[in-house]
């Protein structure tokens, strides 16, 4: 798809009289084709179920593209250059190589993340430009606990802080926000950012949980680390608290450029891996609130990255009423 494929490579060109299209979904076959061990939560059917469920005639609008590969410049701008080039030599022709004891290379792996990367980086081209409302990107392997230099976590290249580098390096954004509310928090994009003053990272998390880290007190260099520990059992209610306390004036104070969201839904109740109770009403509220300061601060510019969620049944009807609220815009 040569538009796609451009958007890592090239400049795109502004189109700021063309009215804003329809929510982008981005998606790529390459997604299934990371594979994990029986039995491993992250696998393929977490994509099929998402890309079942918006085949509902009321996501008809959605604009649908192919997740382009980036190159490794492009991955290079939130991790070292010889990190990408080493997954690339680490990359099996069969079977299963273990970076730890949950994260493991298959033969399919490496495109997949180059392509989750590439969806990140190519969403943002055509939210900055006007092209789409904003966008969401269903790929795996997900992101946020990647670190600079650091495969984690069932994760290999950080999308959301490739993201926020391109929107930065190719569209002049000065401030970036990034908004995490998977349940687990997103050590990687935390260490990528601690020093950055242009970046705001915000996460909401159960805690004591994977990976230990997202303590409120970790805060970056310039206080623009902002995390909310959430325990075991909590639900709907003190989750919201804690968004509209400590999360949302944040991001509302920042005045960013674009907002970023890692979009896990494994604080689902549902969800086998975590103990909070959150329910698809919980993602529509915070999806509306975090467009709400969108629309006030950058135009409405949103990308939402896939990034958690375990139980398919509780994925699937929680990204359908998060891509449903984003096409409201």
């Amino acid at each position: 798809m040569d538009r796609a494929a451009s958007a890592c490579d090239s400049a795109v060109q502004e189109t700021p009289e063309q009215e804003p299209m329809s929510t982008l979904y981005l998606c790529h076959p390459a997604a299934l084709d990371h594979q994990t061990p029986l039995g491993h939560p992250e696998r393929p059917d977490r994509i099929r179920v998402i890309e079942r469920v918006l085949e509902h005639e009321r996501f008809a609008a959605l604009v649908r593209e192919q997740a382009p590969a980036a190159d490794h410049d492009t991955v290079a701008l939130a991790h070292p250059l010889a990190f990408v080039e080493a997954l690339a030599e680490a990359s099996p022709r069969d079977g299963l190589v273990a970076i730890d004891s949950d994260t493991v290379l298959s033969p399919g792996t490496y495109e997949a993340a180059l392509r989750g990367a590439g969806a990140a980086a190519l969403a943002v081209d055509e939210v900055m430009t006007g092209r789409v409302a904003n966008a969401f990107c269903a790929m795996r392997p997900p992101g946020h606990h990647a670190e600079r230099a650091q495969a984690m976590g069932f994760c290999f290249f950080n999308n959301a802080a490739v993201a926020a580098r391109h929107a930065q390096k190719r569209h002049g954004a000065e401030r970036v926000a990034i908004i995490d509310w998977d349940v687990h928090h997103g050590n990687g994009t935390q260490d990528i950012f601690w020093s950055d003053a242009s970046v705001l990272y915000c996460s909401s998390h159960e805690m004591p949980l994977y990976p230990g880290t997202g303590r409120p007190s970790e805060r970056g260099e310039h206080d623009t680390i902002c995390n909310v520990a959430l325990a075991a059992g909590d639900g709907s209610d003190v989750f919201r608290e804690a968004f509209e306390t400590a999360i949302l004036p944040r991001v509302d104070a920042f005045a960013p450029d674009l907002v970023i969201i890692s979009a896990g839904f494994d604080a689902h109740w549902r969800d086998p891996l975590a103990n909070l109770n959150l329910t698809e009403a919980d993602f529509q509220w915070a999806t509306r609130r975090l467009m709400a300061i969108a629309d006030r601060r950058c135009g409405g510019r949103i990308v939402s990255l896939l990034e958690g969620g375990y139980d398919l049944e509780g994925l699937s009807r929680s990204v359908a009423i998060h891509v449903e609220t984003l096409m409201e815009r």
